[in-house]
């Protein structure tokens, strides 16, 4: 799974009535998406609240159907579905967040140096870029989680290596056309450093389209997280929900019809891509309100005189 290219034009600017409030009160998807992501993190957070039992505590007969005292239903270990799934949340979530951190940074660093520089600078560094973007990023993960080992902190680094390559030609593109504006080209002229350039005049202005890439990534980080989960070159130490797929379908799950065990998790990992998803195409839409207007509807057109049923010029 590889983030989206954003539509964000290279000429727009963030609107100057553009506000996160003001997102949400018009964006009922972005609302969702907001509301289903802080519950799941503050219920990964709170997990030694919320967690019915000990984790790792065997507290019935392997594959148990769900019942009064455990709704969710116990794994092949006997363990309690909902307190595997609260810790199991927190080390997704916690891959997501820290993949996500190192893949902005990397992109921002890669974007800005190559956008404001240009020439020979700009096209190694677009050239590094590309060779990335090729490479399939799973099997490329895969390879390197396999060759240096297992781990959270190599997981996180692992993918936030791998995710950056998006920030970095979307960032590339705005600085350059910040690049050319007059405000900074005026700071250039009276001698100010291209540190300071970059730090008072550009990056200001890329700070909300930092936010949009960062709320993709977190979505493909955690799917990849979910993904190298499952195929073992996670952390085995750690509950994670791709782990949590990966040994209920080992231990034969589905031949025993115990659903639950794959069901919960996999809706989980649903519902987190979803929400930032839904948030990330918000931004995106208030970045650029040219997306808004992406298809065609009754409502712009009006019928000429005579012409009934065609359409007719725009209102």
């Amino acid at each position: 799974m590889s983030t989206p290219p954003l539509a964000l034009a290279p000429e727009t600017s963030l609107p100057r009535s553009w506000s996160l409030r003001r997102l949400l009160r018009q964006n009922v998807s972005a609302m969702i998406g907001l509301v289903v992501l802080l519950l799941i993190v503050l219920a990964a957070v709170a997990a030694p609240l919320l967690a019915p039992t000990p984790l790792y505590q065997r507290v019935g007969e392997g594959f148990a159907s769900p019942s009064g005292a455990h709704p969710l239903g116990l794994d092949d270990g006997g363990q309690d579905i909902r307190t595997l799934l609260l810790y199991s949340t927190r080390t997704t979530l916690l891959v997501g967040f820290g993949a996500t951190a190192i893949a902005v940074g990397i992109g921002a660093l890669v974007g800005v140096v190559a956008g404001y520089a240009g020439g020979r600078t700009d096209g190694w560094l677009m050239r590094l870029t590309d060779f990335f973007l090729v490479v399939p990023e799973v099997p490329l993960m895969m390879i390197i989680a396999a060759v240096w080992g297992t781990g959270l902190t190599k997981l996180i680094v692992v993918i936030g290596l791998i995710l950056w390559t998006w920030t970095a030609r979307v960032i590339r593109s705005q600085t350059k056309s910040l690049r050319e504006r007059v405000y900074v080209r005026r700071a250039r002229a009276l001698g100010a450093s291209p540190g300071h350039v970059v730090t008072r005049h550009v990056l200001p202005q890329l700070a909300p389209l930092l936010v949009v890439c960062g709320v993709l990534a977190f979505a493909v980080a955690v799917f990849d997280e979910t993904a190298l989960s499952f195929l073992g070159l996670g952390d085995p130490n750690r509950p994670s929900l791709g782990r949590m797929i990966a040994l209920a379908s080992q231990a034969g799950a589905v031949s025993n019809n115990a659903w639950w065990a794959i069901l919960y998790p996999g809706l989980v990992v649903t519902a987190i891509i979803l929400s930032l998803t839904m948030m990330g195409t918000a931004l995106e839409d208030a970045l650029n309100p040219r997306l808004r207007v992406s298809h065609l509807s009754r409502q712009h057109f009006r019928v000429l005189p005579g012409r009934r049923g065609l359409p007719g010029a725009a209102r």
